[in-house]
């Protein structure tokens, strides 16, 4: 049983409030991307320019799909992996935060829908009519977007979000590239249309955003699977013959215009592939478990996970979950980062199987294995923070589902411990 731990006294309130979780580091991110387009507008004397109101509608969608492309976010992990670890803990602190970048997407996304929605008004009457209603047709698709994209839209209704998404994304594409070459072709005067074309800002922008969009589905592929059921509530799957960066997470779909679902992918050492745990934790993961596939579809390459970030500490505590031992264990077997393993689940060797199980405990025989069916449920902040005292861990990585995980890592950043955590961001 866990012993009665005495947590230390929180920090002082002007240190504490940003450790709130509306106020974490992608949400400032987002309010920042806000900032910049309101000074923006305010320093603007060309609302009346439809051609400038395009380009910054775009630039804007821009940042908010680079920051999300697969081989950014690889870039950006390696970079912050690579810091330096006698740099200060509150440096290393700030830049492990940065899967928040997220938050860029968020604002960079909304901000151009405003930023269109603004161009269309002041296009009406000003362009040609065909023009005009790819405009209302671009406007309208950008709402629905935003609309189902909201958090609350998105736990009630997540495959209406994804399908909205995804297709219209990929209208919006197809409409952006349409209304740039009528622009262009209203105002060339004389010139040639490609000529026009290449002289306009918001296309070779939009050519970067489109490019940027279409690699990862041009490494479209279906790849053998194998899948192991150790309980109804588990399959383990072992899938390809690469080897992705420990850490990385990979999205599978058993048709490529359906459902996509990111899994974390654990490296087996020694071996070539990599594995995947799925969890029963909905519609799609019931029926992978219950009737698995031989094949699933993949796209693009694995990318860097949240725990990734983690590996800037000298020492860090993995508090885990059920299923969240799948973006933890990559780490555990590789041995970045001395560490120190606390996974809380239901009877895990009925759940995940004795080879998994075995696995942990080769790795890191000083793991503790909380079992809530023999123990009950902990104080998850106490517990992560006497692991954390114990271990003498610069910080504490906790995946969970949302509101736990929220709930540990405010808990634990209120009292000065660097923590981090997924964060569901967009």
């Amino acid at each position: 049983m866990l012993p009665d731990v005495l947590l230390p006294a929180p920090l002082p309130w002007r240190r504490r409030i940003l450790k709130h979780p509306r106020l974490m580091q992608s949400n400032r991110l987002a309010l920042l991307v806000l900032m910049a387009n309101v000074l923006c507008a305010l320093r603007g004397h060309w609302w009346n320019d439809v051609a400038v109101l395009a380009l910054v509608a775009q630039v804007n969608f821009t940042v908010g799909i680079l920051v999300r492309q697969q081989f950014v976010v690889n870039w950006l992990s390696r970079c912050v992996m690579k810091a330096p670890k006698s740099w200060p803990l509150r440096l290393r602190w700030a830049l492990a935060k940065g899967y928040h970048l997220g938050g860029l997407h968020v604002g960079g996304a909304a901000c151009g829908t405003l930023w269109f929605l603004a161009l269309t008004v002041v296009a009406t009457g000003r362009v040609g009519s065909t023009l005009l209603l790819v405009y209302y047709l671009q406007a309208l698709v950008l709402l629905a977007i935003v609309i189902t994209a909201r958090p609350s839209a998105r736990a009630k209704r997540h495959d209406l979000f994804e399908r909205v998404h995804r297709f219209g994304g990929w209208g919006l594409s197809v409409l952006f590239w349409i209304g740039a070459v009528l622009l262009a072709d209203e105002r060339r005067g004389t010139a040639p249309l490609l000529e026009a074309l290449a002289g306009t800002p918001t296309v070779w922008v939009l050519m970067l955003t489109t490019i940027s969009s279409l690699v990862p589905w041009l490494m479209l592929r279906r790849i053998p699977i194998d899948v192991v059921r150790p309980s109804s509530h588990v399959a383990l799957v072992r899938a390809g013959r690469s080897r992705p960066m420990a850490g990385s997470a990979r999205a599978i779909a058993r048709h490529p215009l359906q459902q996509w679902h990111s899994f974390a992918v654990i490296p087996t050492p020694g071996a070539p592939g990599f594995r995947m745990t799925v969890s029963r934790a909905g519609d799609w993961t019931s029926d992978f478990i219950d009737n698995p596939p031989t094949h699933v579809w993949v796209r693009g390459v694995a990318t860097a996970g949240m725990v990734n970030y983690g590996t800037v500490f000298r020492r860090v505590v993995y508090l885990v979950t059920g299923s969240g031992i799948g973006p933890v264990l990559a780490h555990v077997l590789a041995a970045r980062v001395p560490h120190r393993l606390v996974w809380v689940t239901r009877d895990p060797v009925k759940t995940y199987g004795q080879e998994l199980v075995d696995e942990i405990l080769s790795a890191q025989p000083d793991a503790l294995i909380w079992d809530t069916d023999a123990n009950g449920k902990p104080d998850m902040v106490k517990l992560a923070y006497s692991a954390y005292e114990e271990s003498g861990a610069e910080a504490v990585i906790c995946v969970s589902n949302r509101k736990l995980t929220w709930s540990v890592v405010h808990g634990l950043e209120r009292l000065g411990i660097p923590a981090l955590g997924p964060i569901w961001d967009s």
